[in-house]
């Protein structure tokens, strides 16, 4: 084992293995895996709501066939091997609380919650590849959107000590369960955390650190900053064996941002821009000397504009050249999808896409999907919704994001996505078990469509030397 047999440290602003060897770990998030999103996959609205519906549907056995068999074809051997042979290192895991703990029986761990997990991380072990645990769905969600498991517009984490407690108690299992794992690089307890009064974020996080640390003292612990991964004004001294993390998005990554460089949604970004917006989020760690750890960014691909994407590659070029020069470790978003963003993805004449795709049409029309969809369709509906609410409430400005994208939230991402999911869930109906598990198949490494391009550039900058961090 290349980093003996002690987990990876914090050293200064650098990340140690065992052996005292500098690590920068660079990789994927897997995400729409432990813990699904809709663009990533196909559905409507939020996971809970999904999986509420395909029970309805196909009653308590099919539906965990279902689940069982999406979670197993979803990542296996083949694509460890393949991470590996672009020379990544990591991969960030993010998980939905309720694969370890049911709402109608709080405190009570469900210990097969770790059976994919662990066979993942063991996975990646044999092929030299750290995995970092992403706790992406808290109870009660941590933030006020669908990517949190939330169908609401509200994060009641930071409203309710049972939902804090019970969080603890999450993490305090997890920890245990992987304290002597050497290849598990950290714990990140909290994806975007968005705390509307920003008082709450830094004593829970003391909280969480302190037991973390009660049931494993050595492993690293990684903390976003409030407000979706880029605020750091409220943390105060760097706490020990930390690593602090921002998310990165550039504008002109999203899938209505514009030219690149050029005027994204009003403003311009060329490459020195993304710099400086880089050094803006990580200005705390640069100015405490600590670690970077970049735990999201990433432009998407539209389906429906491919001459956009070889600017969008450019943009990646840049992103990757400055986290190099900086020394900063990185995990794009996100490994596998169905075909926006993702280096592997389900192609349009798998099983999968071929069953949902009335969904994935309509989707689109109304533009339901926040990360993958526009509302140039129904631009009817949206803009005198928002000419109404200028008028009369212009000094409205909803935290996190102001109130055009609370309207987008409500209207687009919950009203007209909520009453798809039993249209959704009828395209099951009636399957059997080999139907089901030929389906989930569409996600497997061997039956994917892979983007070349995109690869090509990820390993280029895994080969990068390493600047000094700092």
């Amino acid at each position: 084992m290349a980093n003996g047999t002690a987990p990876l440290r914090v050293r200064g602003n650098r990340i140690v293995d065992g052996e005292e060897n500098d690590v920068v770990l660079r990789g994927f998030g897997l995400g729409g895996w432990m813990n699904m999103e809709n663009f990533i996959t196909g559905y409507p609205a939020n996971e809970e709501a999904q999986r509420e519906a395909v029970r309805a549907v196909l009653g308590e056995e099919k539906y965990r066939l279902f689940f069982d068999r999406f979670l197993e074809h979803f990542f296996t051997e083949g694509d460890a091997r393949f991470i590996s042979s672009l020379g990544l290192n990591l991969l960030r895991l993010p998980v939905n609380y309720r694969h370890f703990e049911d709402d109608m029986r709080p405190f009570e761990m469900k210990e097969d919650g770790f059976r994919h997990l662990d066979r993942v991380i063991d996975l990646c072990a044999q092929q030299g590849i750290y995995t970092i645990i992403d706790l992406h769905a808290l109870p009660g969600y941590q933030n006020q959107h669908w990517h949190s498991d939330n169908p609401t517009h509200k994060a009641l984490l930071w409203r309710h000590r049972h939902f804090q407690d019970r969080t603890v108690n999450i993490w305090e299992h997890i920890a245990e369960h992987y304290g002597a794992h050497p290849w598990v690089a950290g714990y990140n307890p909290i994806n975007e955390p968005a705390d509307p009064s920003e008082q709450l974020i830094m004593p829970f996080y003391r909280r969480l650190y302190e037991a973390i640390r009660a049931v494993d003292p050595t492993h690293i612990i990684f903390l976003e900053g409030n407000r979706y991964s880029v605020d750091f004004h409220m943390f105060g001294e760097p706490w020990d064996n930390v690593v602090y993390t921002n998310h990165d998005y550039a504008l002109p990554g999203f899938v209505d941002g514009g030219p690149y460089p050029g005027v994204s949604r009003d403003e311009y970004v060329d490459r020195d821009i993304l710099e400086k917006t880089f050094l803006q989020r990580s200005e705390y760690m640069l100015e405490h000397d600590v670690p970077i750890w970049v735990g999201e960014f990433g432009p998407v691909y539209p389906p429906d504009d491919p001459d956009s994407h070889a600017m969008r590659r450019e943009l990646l070029r840049d992103q990757l050249e400055i986290y190099a020069r900086h020394g900063v470790n990185w995990a794009i978003w996100t490994y596998k999808d169905i075909g926006l963003q993702g280096v592997q993805y389900a192609g349009l004449d798998s099983p999968w896409v071929e069953r949902i795709r009335p969904i994935m049409e309509k989707k689109a029309r109304l533009g339901v999907d926040a990360w993958g969809g526009t509302d140039a369709k129904i631009r009817h509906v949206m803009g005198p919704l928002e000419d109404l609410f200028a008028e009369e409430y212009p000094d409205y400005e909803p935290f996190p994001f102001g109130a055009e994208r609370e309207i987008e939230l409500l209207v687009r991402n919950i009203l007209l996505a909520e009453p798809m999911l039993s249209e959704y869930a009828e395209l099951f109906r009636g399957m059997d078990e080999d139907e089901i598990d030929t389906m989930m198949r569409s996600f497997s490494f061997e039956n994917c469509v892979r983007r070349d391009e995109l690869a090509s550039i990820l390993s280029e900058h895994a080969a990068q030397s390493d600047a000094t961090p700092g």
